[in-house]
Order: structure tokens, then C-alpha cells, then sequence
């Protein structure tokens, strides 16, 4: 299994609509608002790596809202 974490960082006024949203995609554990450089931080817990990038790239990067992302993958 593959743990990351997705740093969200949101258009003004869009983190409260975005955190439903990413947190209701299949793969993420968890996710929260949070204050500092980053608006969200979400745990993603997958198989495998090509699936961290699948929800980060493709589903995450793609919500209407997300100014940008990083991803982490835990060692």
C-alpha cells in the first residue's frame, strides 16, 4: 500500500466546496482545511504509486477551484 499527501492550495473562497469534494474521492482517507501556504491537505491511501498520481493528477488537479497541488509520498 502507498500512503500520500496532496497539499491543495484553493481559489479564494472555494476550500469549504473543495474539501467535500476531495474528500469524496475514492482513495483519500482524509483531508482538512488548514491554515498556511497550503488551504487543504489530503491522505491519499492507495495500491500503488501510478494510483497516487491518478488521483492527484487527473482527479484532484482537475476539480474546479484547485489553484495548485503537491504531492508527497510517504517513505
Amino acid at each position: 500500500m502507498v500512503t500520500a499527501y496532496v497539499m491543495v492550495k484553493a481559489n479564494t473562497g472555494e476550500a469549504d466546496r473543495l474539501l467535500d469534494e476531495i474528500a469524496a474521492t475514492d482513495g483519500v482517507t482524509d483531508a482538512h482545511i488548514v491554515a498556511g501556504d497550503v488551504d487543504i491537505i489530503a491522505k491519499v491511501h492507495v495500491d500503488a504509486p501510478a494510483d497516487v498520481k491518478e488521483i492527484a493528477a487527473s482527479t484532484i488537479q482537475n476539480i474546479a477551484g484547485v489553484e495548485d497541488t503537491e504531492t508527497y509520498i510517504s517513505m
